[in-house]
């Protein structure tokens, strides 16, 4: 049986629109290369849980793929009280992958919510670093937490120390055992084949 724990004083930033993605199951993966702050130039799995803090400024539909930029109108109608956020999933990292390769970022693609174009962008931004790919258990809460939005949040950061225990509550997984472990495994099944093709 899983042990989760009642409090979390971390958040990582993500697009809201990839936050519901990752809340609903339809993807379990993250890409990220960090932020854009020089202490945050490569982004690294600082811990193995936190909450998803939901992100508004820099989503844009030419980013999504097409069946997800409705998703997107809908989170902007989320963020609706200035200075607040709610905070409705916490996560585990299952795993960390580094990629380099272009041909198994786009193979990666139907596992995720972004264009094929803007996932390869992402890899080649600070081409010295790997895109980290993070495959992450996600939980809802059942009662999500409206958190004040404090200045030391606000910039292009990835992690966020809330500096108070957020309480969890009940929460549930977005995907039962089987399926998380399925959907992971055909990912690193693809990598693999990837690495193959490459040979």
């Amino acid at each position: 049986m899983t042990f989760l724990p009642g409090v979390s004083t971390l958040a990582l930033k993500e697009w809201a629109v990839a936050v519901n993605a990752l809340s609903t199951g339809r993807q379990i993966m993250i890409l990220r290369k960090g932020g854009i702050h020089r202490d945050d130039k490569d982004f690294r799995i600082v811990h193995p849980e936190f909450l998803l803090f939901p992100t508004y400024e820099h989503q844009a539909p030419d980013l999504l793929k097409e069946q997800y930029q409705g998703d997107l109108a809908a989170t902007l109608d989320e963020d609706d009280v200035e200075g607040i956020v709610t905070v409705s999933a916490w996560t585990e990292v299952a795993e960390v992958i580094e990629l380099r390769d272009e041909e198994a970022l786009s193979m990666l693609s139907k596992y995720h919510i972004w264009t094929d174009d803007y996932a390869q962008r992402r890899l080649h931004w600070r081409p010295k670093y790997p895109l980290t790919v993070a495959l992450l258990r996600v939980y809802t809460l059942q009662q999500p937490q409206a958190i004040p939005v404090l200045d030391e949040y606000i910039g292009c950061k990835s992690w966020v120390e809330l500096g108070q225990e957020v309480p969890l509550g009940q929460m549930e997984p977005v995907l039962g055992d089987a399926e998380f472990r399925e959907r992971a495994d055909a990912i690193k099944q693809t990598l693999a084949e990837a690495v193959v093709t490459a040979q």
